[in-house]
């Protein structure tokens, strides 16, 4: 019979009665990075964190009252409560069995505790979406909205979309034991690198009972007094592992149809109000409910380029660099600026620029740094201050800098794929780091480089040996692509000039 042994179990058994409210919180943060949004979560929060053996998850344990705070984390991407982790759970070798066996699961569950906690959360939204409006429909707001050239819901669709097309490959075939599939009322989708949907749960306006008697419905305070609404829901299935004799699409749809019988809510794949996770990592099954419906990583930009780069990769690449106050941090191929406003936004006591050689990307980071500022103003108009950050258009192998001026670099340098070519970076990439060797403070400067072109950097890195150093290698899965995040540390030798600098 499919078990797991009672060392295996992990979740928060019914709080007692009095005792405050805590939580399991399960998040997906940017493969590679997990040891880095483990420190953040010690740091910002005092937990401890367990990183997952599936790649991209750790676990930590909160007060509920914690919440605000775990949702401004800058590491992770989503966010979820857990109901119960089986660490070594048994599957049995017919699939009817090993299905059965998963529907069986869902009755003994512990659903009260992560059942509030969602409500919880919940309110915490409605909370924040009230305080937006409030801000949307002052006079001052308006009047900023309007002379700042706002986006409209109809351009954040566009950029959401193009967003989506440049980290998410068309016709990428999963890799072996990973399903993408989809039934009506359930999803799955695949658990390594994308988790998160472009279809937003409306905003609810529930309280959850979550007894099994009383837990099927909740009562809604707006549709009349004594009515009940019922709780619209689905079930995602995120399966990695060759050895199961079922597919994330059954698991989710079986699974999902045990939640309906037992809370008596209603399948919905789109407009839900409940999401329902169903991870199984070979081994190890964690069920748990989410707590964000659009990923985090989207806080920061608004106008979108092909190659646009997480805001939580940014802020894990920044966060390896170690930045100082006074510090000068550069990207010099900033793109839609994705990395220079993390910075300025994480680490306001540093000075950042970024620059780069396309104009329309230069655009599209000022604009980001508009919506910054225009964000900003809307917290709290009294005391919004502008954000250290300049951009400037320029050739990254003749930067306008002056030698040795600059504390860190970081950038997202080109692929190869949708910008630039592999032919090209054999020229560009030991000319990019011998001018960031340049503007480097020999001795104590130090850079953060991605780049899924590995070959050619490492090449390239061995012509610059008398300037960098390499420290750090992170592995990193961008958009399906295994890529690599390097730290540089600068040599003391002195970087060789073409010609004069001011």
């Amino acid at each position: 019979m499919a078990q797991a042994g009672p060392a295996g179990d992990a979740g928060l058994g019914p709080a007692p009665e009095g005792a405050e409210l805590a939580a399991v919180i399960g998040a997906t943060v940017p493969t590679g990075f997990e040891h880095t949004a483990a420190e953040e979560v010690r740091e910002k929060l005092g937990s401890a964190s367990r990183i997952s053996r599936d790649r991209g998850k750790i676990y930590f344990e909160v007060p509920a009252r914690s919440l605000p705070q775990v949702h401004r984390l800058r590491s992770v991407d989503n966010l979820f409560v857990v109901v119960q982790e089986f660490k070594d759970y048994q599957f049995e070798e017919n699939k009817e069995d090993a299905l059965k066996h998963l529907e069986d699961l869902v009755k003994k569950l512990p659903w009260t505790d992560p059942l509030k906690v969602w409500e919880l959360n919940n309110s915490l939204k409605k909370k924040k979406t009230k305080r937006k409006k409030h801000n949307v429909q002052s006079p001052a707001s308006r009047e900023k909205l309007s002379g700042g050239g706002g986006e409209g819901g109809a351009d954040q669709n566009i950029a959401n979309a193009q967003e989506d097309c440049a980290q998410n490959p068309a016709a990428v075939e999963p890799a072996g034991g990973q399903d993408t599939e989809t039934s009506q009322g359930v999803t799955s989708r695949n658990g390594l690198e994308e988790e998160e949907e472009d279809n937003e749960a409306p905003e609810v306006k529930v309280g959850v009972q979550a007894g099994p008697e009383s837990g099927s419905k909740a009562g809604d305070g707006e549709t009349g007094e004594g009515e009940e609404k019922v709780l619209r829901f689905r079930v995602t299935c995120n399966r990695a592992g060759d050895k199961h004799s079922f597919t994330s699409n059954e698991a989710a749809r079986d699974f999902g149809g045990a939640v309906q019988e037992h809370f008596q809510w209603k399948a919905d794949m789109t407009n839900f109000d409940v999401e329902v996770l169903l991870n199984i990592h070979n081994s190890e099954v964690v069920v748990g409910i989410a707590l964000t419906e659009e990923s985090l990583h989207r806080r920061n930009i608004t106008h979108f380029g092909p190659t646009t780069l997480r805001s939580t990769l940014a802020y894990g690449m920044l966060r390896l660099c170690d930045p100082q106050p006074t510090d000068i941090i550069v990207d010099p191929m900033c793109g839609t600026g994705a990395i220079p406003i993390e910075g300025a936004a994480e680490w306001p006591n540093c000075y950042h620029l970024a620059g780069d050689n396309s104009p329309q990307a230069v655009k599209r980071a000022a604009n980001n740094i508009c919506s910054l500022l225009r964000k900003n103003e809307s917290k709290d108009s009294s005391t919004a201050l502008g954000v250290p950050l300049d951009v400037i258009q320029w050739d990254i192998c003749n930067l306008p800098l002056r030698t040795g001026s600059v504390d860190i670099v970081v950038t997202d340098m080109p692929f190869g794929k949708r910008i630039g070519s592999k032919k090209k970076n054999w020229d560009l990439y030991p000319a990019c780091l011998m001018e960031m060797g340049r503007i480097c403070t020999p001795g104590t400067g130090r850079a953060v480089l991605l780049t899924q072109d590995k070959k050619c950097f490492a090449k390239a890195l061995s012509r610059v040996g008398h300037i960098w150093r390499r420290a750090q290698t992170v592995w990193v899965n961008v958009g399906g692509l295994h890529a690599a995040v390097y730290l540089l540390r600068r040599t003391a030798e002195r970087a060789e000039e073409s010609r004069p600098r001011w």
